[in-house]
């Protein structure tokens, strides 16, 4: 009984050595790195906070007596009483009783003053298009002649209110501050030349109607207001994807406006000199409209065939119409060129970028089959960026512009990535601005084994495949879009930022890269970030170097270490000594070894 109690407290004493040991030699590890590598900090994680008590619920009002559950109106639906009926009431009516007018506007972002901008147009354009038409044809006849001036008078509405409501809340900008004070925008409108122009464009010429009757000529300056027809163009663009498109379009309508009041000109002409009094003049067959506007097309472009004039007055008339047709039209042809020339500036700097570069292959008798990928390369560039590089559209912006496109554009991705979790959020800004996008055709070598990492490679679109085995044409994994490959060589040294493998792209692929002497010149910014960037690179490198054996390997610690294997003349003595019936010191030490492989 005593000999089972030693052998049971020697047992407990070694298994306490032993764990002793190895706490020992885990401090020293610890402290043995903390002086050869200052920058390791500590790794005991800093205590969570418990968790606080959620609020109690309040408790549900009880039901009116006689309601049922059934019977209760969902919070959506709005009704109102009319005399003994109960109806719907529609939710965006509340909205536009509850609806304040805007104290101020701004101009350059605010769509409802674009929308605002549309109807002053129209009611501009109503007045540019139908005047002349009302006072050189006979369309306006004292039968129509109230409609007519309903419509005349809501343009005028919509006149004066764009004076009283919008231009005078309109902000401005005055020594760098915007303005947005009541009194001051007020002040600022009542000053510029935009307000006299609206005030002359409302004259109230129509009181003339009394004395010389409803003469449409009398609204000729409400064609002044031209400068809201440009300020609205230049909103338009603003918000258009595709803003070439309504410049053809606007440069299209000034011509037809040419010539439908060269067409008005043309009638009032005829009918000064009596319609179908000579062979020039309008005859006054058919669409009255229709025919000026044909004779109108045919003199301004210059076709020919038109009766010659005979009196001076036909002579004089055709003969301004010939000069002002070949300046106009000239004017006309210019501008969309132009329009034309902006809206394909691009696709023409494309082609003569690939022009040039194949007269350079084709001088230095370069293989044809590099050429045929160069000219793959700049076909999808291309048609997948709708440029050939992108820093040229971005180097014009100021910096925080940029930050700001190439967080939209690229922040999810980078955030996801491992080695930056946890890093000064300004630093990972700072280095978004630095990605460059780089295209990879099918089959290119990204990296080879071997090679020197200087980079990081961030997938955008498309697939590479990480080759392996002992031909090193193995398939060893497939990397989709926002994978990212290649960090730990940003911040290894000492030969470990050599590639392991190669990478080869799988179709077309846009790859962002981030050079390692981008990220060092960030980094001297953020040393808390250096340092936790090279302990993540140290803990990664290490991961990768252990083997991964499922049964153990040799780095595997062990608590007790196996025993090493008993000689054979020390086993023939202690089979001796169990013959002579295990006394003396062989016996001892034979009963001491049993007690430990039981231990064991």
């Amino acid at each position: 009984r005593i000999g089972s109690a030693t052998s049971l407290s020697s047992a407990v004493i070694n298994t306490r050595l032993q764990e002793l040991v190895r706490l020992f030699k885990e401090r020293t590890e610890k402290v043995k790195e903390k002086l050869i590598d200052p920058d390791v900090t500590s790794d005991d994680e800093s205590p969570v906070a418990s968790p606080t008590k959620p609020p109690p619920a309040a408790a549900p009002l009880p039901a009116p007596v006689g309601e049922l559950e059934g019977d209760k109106p969902l919070e959506d639906d709005h009704y109102c009483e009319m005399l003994c009926c109960t109806f719907k009431r529609r939710p965006w009516l509340d909205r536009l009783k509850s609806y304040r007018f805007p104290s101020s506007i701004d101009p350059l972002t605010n769509l409802m003053y674009v929308l605002w901008l549309f109807f002053v147009v129209m009611a501009w354009n109503w007045n540019c298009w139908l005047i002349p038409v009302r006072w050189a044809f006979p369309y306006q006849t004292p039968a129509n002649i109230h409609y007519w001036l309903l419509v005349d008078y809501l343009c005028d509405l919509i006149y004066l209110l764009d004076i009283l409501i919008f231009q005078m809340r309109l902000q401005f900008v005055q020594g760098g501050d915007i303005i947005t004070d009541k009194k001051a925008m007020k002040e600022n409108y009542l000053r510029s030349q935009r307000f006299k122009m609206d005030v002359l464009c409302l004259l109230p010429l129509d009181f003339f109607y009394f004395k010389v009757g409803v003469n449409p000529l009398l609204r000729f300056p409400r064609c002044l207001k031209y400068m809201a027809f440009f300020e609205f163009n230049n909103r338009l663009e603003a918000i258009l994807t595709k803003a070439y498109i309504y410049r053809v379009i606007r440069t299209t309508a000034y011509l037809l406006y040419s010539l439908h009041v060269n067409s008005c000109l043309y009638y009032w002409a005829s009918a000064y000199e009596g319609l179908g009094s000579t062979t020039w003049v309008y005859d006054g067959e058919g669409n009255s409209y229709i025919r000026c506007y044909y004779w109108a097309v045919k003199t301004l472009i210059t076709i020919g065939g038109l009766p010659d004039p005979k009196t001076l007055f036909e002579i004089v008339f055709q003969l301004l119409n010939y000069f002002t047709g070949v300046f106009a039209f000239s004017v006309m042809i210019g501008q969309m060129r132009d329009v034309v020339g902006a809206a394909t500036a691009g696709q023409t700097y494309y082609r003569s970028c690939m022009d040039s570069t194949i007269k350079y292959m084709n001088f230095y008798k370069i293989p044809r089959t590099v050429q045929n990928r160069v000219k793959t390369w700049y076909e999808y560039t291309w048609h997948s960026q709708g440029m050939l590089d992108e820093s040229e559209l971005l180097v014009q912006l100021p910096d925080k512009m940029r930050l700001d496109i190439a967080i939209d554009v690229n922040y999810n991705i980078v955030s996801k990535v491992a080695l930056f979790q946890g890093c000064d959020r300004q630093m990972i800004f700072d280095m978004l601005k630095r990605l460059r996008s780089v295209v990879y055709l099918p089959n290119d070598y990204v990296c080879k084994k071997g090679e020197i990492g200087r980079e990081m490679y961030i997938i955008q679109a498309g697939q590479v495949q990480v080759l392996g085995g002992p031909d090193g044409k193995s398939v060893l994994v497939t990397l989709k879009a926002g994978s990212v490959f290649g960090e730990i060589s940003l911040l290894a040294a000492g030969g470990g930022n050599r590639r392991t493998a190669n990478v080869v792209a799988h179709g077309f692929a846009n790859l962002f890269i981030l050079e390692k002497k981008d990220l060092n010149e960030i980094l001297v910014h953020y040393p808390e970030s250096q340092k936790l960037l090279r302990k993540k690179a140290k803990k990664m490198l290490k991961s990768n170097s252990k083997p991964k054996d499922e049964k153990g390997g040799p780095g595997d610690p062990l608590i007790i270490p196996p025993k090493a294997d008993t000689p054979k003349l020390f086993k023939a003595a202690l089979a001796a000594t169990g013959r002579m019936g295990g006394k003396g010191a062989l016996g001892r030490l034979r009963w001491r070894l049993k007690e430990l492989r039981a231990m064991q």
